[in-house]
Formats: structure tokens, sequence, C-alpha cells
């Protein structure tokens, strides 16, 4: 797919803090109808946080797929600093740990740049994983800013100049063989909605939720997606389709 060039505006970039704080108080009040939503199996499912961001920040969201059923494991590296050599080498030996201990394969959900490790995650391994699910992800292409702050962090300082030109260690090659959701919002003030959403085809959807980006970790809308995707029976896969309870939190 072409290249997305359009960047989120101002006003969503400054107001996602507040915005992300309304996200939060619509679950609690929503808390209630989560507790309905389609169970777990008791398969893995990998959670991978975003840029500058670790377990921490996605606390509410695994602890809520846990109370569902799910067997959910965070990615346990600390601060989320871009896909560098040791970040990448031991997320494929954590997800083929996580499928070889269990017998079974392995879900993955990604919070924006989580989101693209967990991409190239399937890519490298299908055979071991389920499916997956991205939060504000730019699925059409690897943003820059990917690409420079990672390169940063692996070459130090004195790559400041050079970082966006650096190869990454993380580049898999091949089509993305496993059901994936993309699950995006218009008001992303990070990253731009248009760069979130897939073609749509077989087992590949998108769903637009109301909204930050920095809230997607703790908004009801984004746990019911996950609970019901997470729920499906593995080679059950159907579209996606919001709760009447829900529907205003997805729009039309």
């Amino acid at each position: 797919m072409p290249a997305v060039p359009r960047l989120p505006s101002r006003a969503s970039l400054l107001t996602e803090p507040p915005r992300a704080g309304l996200d939060l108080a619509a679950l609690a009040t929503t808390w209630p109808l989560l507790a309905t939503a389609r169970r777990g199996d008791g398969h893995p499912v990998l959670v991978l946080p975003g840029l500058l961001t670790g377990d921490p920040a996605t606390l509410v969201l695994r602890t809520a797929l846990r109370a569902l059923g799910h067997d959910v494991s965070g990615w346990s590296l600390g601060l989320n600093r871009g896909p560098t050599g040791h970040v990448v080498h031991t997320l494929r030996d954590r997800l083929e740990r996580l499928h070889r201990t269990s017998g079974r394969r392995v879900s993955l959900v990604g919070w924006s740049l989580g989101g693209l490790y967990a991409r190239e995650l399937a890519r490298a391994a299908p055979g071991s994983v389920r499916g997956l699910v991205t939060l504000g992800t730019p699925v059409v292409r690897w943003a820059p800013w990917v690409r420079t702050a990672s390169g940063i962090v692996d070459g130090g300082t004195g790559l400041l100049r050079q970082a966006a030109a650096l190869p990454r260690p993380w580049a898999e090659r091949g089509s993305l063989r496993v059901p994936a959701t993309s699950v995006y919002t218009r008001a992303d003030g990070i990253v731009h909605w248009s760069s979130c959403r897939y073609e749509v085809g077989p087992r590949r959807e998108n769903v637009e939720v109301r909204g930050s980006h920095l809230g997607l970790a703790v908004n009801p809308a984004v746990l019911w997606v996950l609970a019901d995707r997470l729920g499906i029976a593995e080679g059950a896969w159907e579209p996606f389709r919001p709760p009447l309870g829900l529907s205003t939190l997805f729009p039309r």
C-alpha cells in the first residue's frame, strides 16, 4: 500500500492526555457490561506496549483480559525504546517459548509501536501465532519516527544525524498470514488514523473506536474488541460486529 504522508492535527496531539482521562472514566462506567464479553479459552496472549511505555501502561488491559479467562503475559523488557536487536531476539524467543510450553498458538496484542513488533513476529513465525490485534498502529508502513527513535538507542548520540537512515534489525519478509484486526480512532493525536487501516481482505479488518491514542489501552470499546477477537475459537474467525449495548462507542 502507498505511504500516507498526513500527520495528526496539533489540536489532537495537545489534547491527548485529557482525552485519555475521559477514556479511563468511560471504562469505569461500562465495566459491568464488559464482564459479559466473550470468554477466553486459556491460550497464551502476549501484550506489547507502545514507544516509551512499558508493562505498567498495559496493566488495566491485561487485568481485564485475565478476568475474562485469557492467559496474558506482558513483554517484561522495561521501557520500550524501539526495536533494538535485544528486543527483537528476546521477543522472538518469548513467542516460541509460549508456543512450546503451552502447546498452543499465541495471540499477539500490540499498542502503537508494539503493534509493529507484533506484526513482525507474526510474519517471522506464523505457525506460532493464532491472531493479531493492533491498537493505533501504522500498519500501512514503518513510520519514520520508529526508525529514528530506535536507531538513536542502538547507536548512541553520535548517530543522531544518521539515525533516520539506519537499517533496523527487524524487517521480516513475506505476507501476513494470520487473522489481523487493526483498531484505530480518527481523533488519534499521535499516529494519523488513515495509516492504521488495512486493505480489507480475508481475515483482515479495521475497527474504528472513539477516543484518544494514549487512552487506547483503557478504552472500553477497545477492551470489548480484544475480548471478542481473542475469544474466537481457533480457525473460526469472522468479522467483528459491535454489540448493541456499546454501539455508541463504535462510529458507523
